[in-house]
């Protein structure tokens, strides 16, 4: 078990949710409920799914746990590319 606010990759996965959480807040109100909520969604799972795995027992589990942020990290680069192509984000 470690703790995973040693780790570089969550420090980094919580500055990416910072930032994520600030780019938000200029999106339109109609999508606060969706596009927004996906994308914080999104971005949060990355640092908590590290912090989960970080406090697991074996390396095997926290290999699991990084396997399912990196899912939720391409789903928030899928996210973010739509947020640009739809003028919500400016490149």
């Amino acid at each position: 078990m470690r703790d995973f606010r040693e780790l570089k990759v969550w420090h980094k996965a919580h500055l990416l949710t910072l930032d994520v959480y600030r780019a938000t807040q200029s999106f339109p109100r109609d999508e606060l409920y969706s596009l927004t909520n996906q994308i914080r969604r999104a971005a949060v799972s990355i640092a908590a799914n590290i912090a989960e795995g970080a406090g697991k027992n074996s390396r095997a589990e926290l290999a699991r746990f990084l396997q399912i942020a990196l899912g939720s990290a391409s789903e928030l680069e899928y996210h973010l590319l739509l947020s640009r192509d739809l003028g919500y984000l400016v490149p």
